[in-house]
């Protein structure tokens, strides 16, 4: 069985993720998409969350999520995957992610890295930048499905009640 992981921080997932697992999901006879926890980043969302939001709009029936705290190869081993997908945007993305694909080549040279672009109208927005135009009160429909733009503007919403609540004097 030709079983692949797909790991991202997913905070929260994009109409370009959606991409990249759809394409992932008809290459692979099993897809398993993973939250992998970022001890670098400060997330938005915990991973439980995250793992919500993708279930809710992954709706391929070969493809399942779950999240991780340790290494993506150490996840895709006990998974039995022998490809590990990695999405690709652009150049920028293309030079980190061939120097993440060596580094995991290191550690578990038997499963192999494969690059999915997502479709060109969807790859100009990160995670990052679509959080960043939700801050900024610009509509994100067309970078990510309706319910996790929902859930964004309800936790910017939360957060800024929260900042602004803490700010008085």
């Amino acid at each position: 069985m030709r079983i692949a992981l797909y790991a991202g921080s997913f905070d929260p997932i994009t109409s370009g993720h959606l991409s990249v697992i759809e394409r992932s999901a008809r290459m692979f006879e099993r897809l398993v998409v993973a939250v992998a926890v970022n001890p670098g980043k400060v997330p938005l969302f915990s991973p439980e969350e995250r793992v919500e939001m993708i279930r809710l709009v992954a709706h391929w029936p070969n493809v399942r999520c779950v999240s991780t705290e340790g290494l993506v190869v150490e996840l895709a081993r006990a998974e039995g995957a022998r490809y590990l997908i990695r999405g690709i945007r652009g150049g920028t993305d293309a030079e980190f992610e061939i120097s993440l694909a060596s580094a995991n080549h290191q550690l578990a040279p038997e499963i192999e890295t494969v690059f999915v672009p997502a479709h060109p109208e969807l790859s100009e927005v990160s995670s990052s930048r679509l959080k960043e135009l939700a801050s900024l009160g610009e509509d994100v429909s067309r970078y990510c499905p309706p319910q996790v733009s929902e859930r964004l503007r309800a936790r910017l919403r939360a957060a800024a009640r929260t900042s602004s609540e803490g700010t008085h004097v």
